[in-house]
């Protein structure tokens, strides 16, 4: 509870930094009465502010404008976006690229200062990798402080603010706060970057002393990461960060004198399905797997995971309720939980004057967990839980025909939708009642 308090007290101390700062635009009344009765504002999260999503939305190509959301985001440079473009020219979206490359370097400066690719000896040094020591942002860099005998701490693409605490989670992360623009697409020009977390709650205990060298073979890393399924639109970000991750690490030596081997993956965003490429993985002698995509599918996957022994490293799992999972210290995620993510949420909403909102949200670990946090933060800000109305939808075979008109009974200001692709077809439910979103 310390721990957790710490964290979101740090949040709304960051909140009342951007209340005084605003977006450059008129803080909008919080009067309901001079808005259209058919105009919303409409809100995401990580898994839908994306371009990806909005391409979806062909028949209203405007409909998304003035739509906002968080998701973890640091301030990527021009020359990390121009490198991973190298690897997916086609590339829309850059959420959780730099999650998925610092996963893939943290795991392999992991199995460098361990002196082996045995999957727990990489475990025990991935905490380490980012706290203590002398600074260092690239592969090359982190390997030749390594090779000279130094202690290092890898500052990378999205550990800028903080270490990894000792659950093996980031202490303080950047948060994005996007908006969508004209035809559907993210305009980078009106992203807001908000730091969360405590930085003081990340470890301080040293890592075990390497062993005897070994004479092993080539690290080898696993994707499972969505190809396919409800989240794919989030998938090429992640792909493109893993594979340059894994490019660069090669080409500054790569791992104990030997390239990284990287296996491609899809978790299809099904847990059953997502089994099958977990046990083909780890068949294929994998030691450390880059993934899951949801935090649901690493939860069916992780037993199977911890029954062989191997790492598991999210770029993009955020739900709260994984930081304390039992996990044999095999478990690990460049992403902050969701309770940070809540608490940035609440404060756009509050500063937005919404005062009667709906929250609808896929019925998993991710959803579910992100609106009840939302939910109980926006009723500690001052709404009545009465002006909250939950809706949580299958995630199997969501079904949105109704939406609409449960919206139109329910009258809302605002929605918040926290969900993948699927989003577009609850937008759309809402949408064709006559809802239109509220620009500004």
């Amino acid at each position: 509870m310390r721990r957790i308090s710490r964290a979101v007290a740090a949040t709304l101390a960051t909140a009342a930094v951007l209340a005084a700062g605003g977006c450059g635009q008129p803080a909008p009344s919080a009067d309901p009465l001079e808005r259209p009765a058919d105009e919303i504002r409409l809100y995401g999260s990580d898994g839908n502010m994306l371009n990806a999503v909005g391409d979806l939305l062909a028949d209203y190509p405007d409909a998304l404008t003035g739509m906002k959301g968080t998701t973890p985001l640091s301030r990527l440079s021009q020359s990390f976006r121009d490198r991973l473009r190298s690897i997916d020219s086609q590339l829309k979206d850059e959420a959780y690229a730099g999650e998925a490359y610092d996963a893939v370097v943290i795991s392999a400066l992991a199995a460098q200062i361990a002196l082996t690719t045995d999957p727990k000896a990489i475990a025990g040094q991935i905490n380490g990798v980012t706290t203590g020591g002398t600074a260092c942002e690239t592969p090359g860099d982190c390997l030749a402080l390594i090779d000279a005998g130094q202690d290092i701490l890898y500052k990378g693409i999205s550990l800028g603010l903080g270490g990894f605490t000792e659950q093996g989670e980031p202490s303080a992360s950047t948060f994005g706060i996007l908006r969508f623009a004209a035809m559907n697409h993210l305009d980078s020009r009106q992203t807001q970057y908000v730091p969360a977390g405590d930085p003081t709650t990340a470890t301080t205990k040293r890592p075990p002393a390497p062993g005897t060298p070994s004479t092993g073979g080539q690290l080898t890393i696993g994707a499972l990461l969505p190809h396919t399924g409800d989240l794919a639109g989030a998938g090429p970000p992640m792909f493109a960060g893993a594979l340059l991750a894994i490019k660069e690490v090669n080409d500054a030596g790569g791992v104990l004198g030997r390239p990284v081997k990287w296996i491609d993956g899809d978790d299809f965003t099904d847990g059953a399905k997502a089994k099958g490429t977990v046990e083909r993985l780890i068949g294929e002698g994998v030691h450390v797997i880059i993934g899951a995509g949801a935090s649901s599918i690493t939860k069916a996957v992780l037993p199977t995971v911890l029954a062989a022994g191997v790492v598991l490293f999210s770029p993009c799992n955020t739900a709260a309720e994984l930081t304390n999972v039992d996990d044999k210290g095999l478990y690990f995620r460049t992403a902050p939980p969701d309770g940070l993510q809540a608490a940035a949420l609440t404060d756009i909403i509050m500063r937005d004057g919404v005062r009667r909102i709906a929250i609808v949200a896929r019925d998993d670990a991710y959803g579910k967990g992100l609106m009840d946090s939302v939910r109980d933060d926006l009723i500690g800000a001052g709404l009545s839980a009465a002006d909250i109305k939950t809706v949580p939808y299958n995630t199997d075979e969501p079904e949105f025909e109704s939406l609409g008109a449960t919206m139109r009974s329910f009258a809302p200001e605002g929605v918040l939708i926290i969900g993948y692709d699927e989003t577009a077809k609850a937008l759309d439910s809402i949408l064709k009642v006559g809802f239109t979103s509220r620009a500004i």
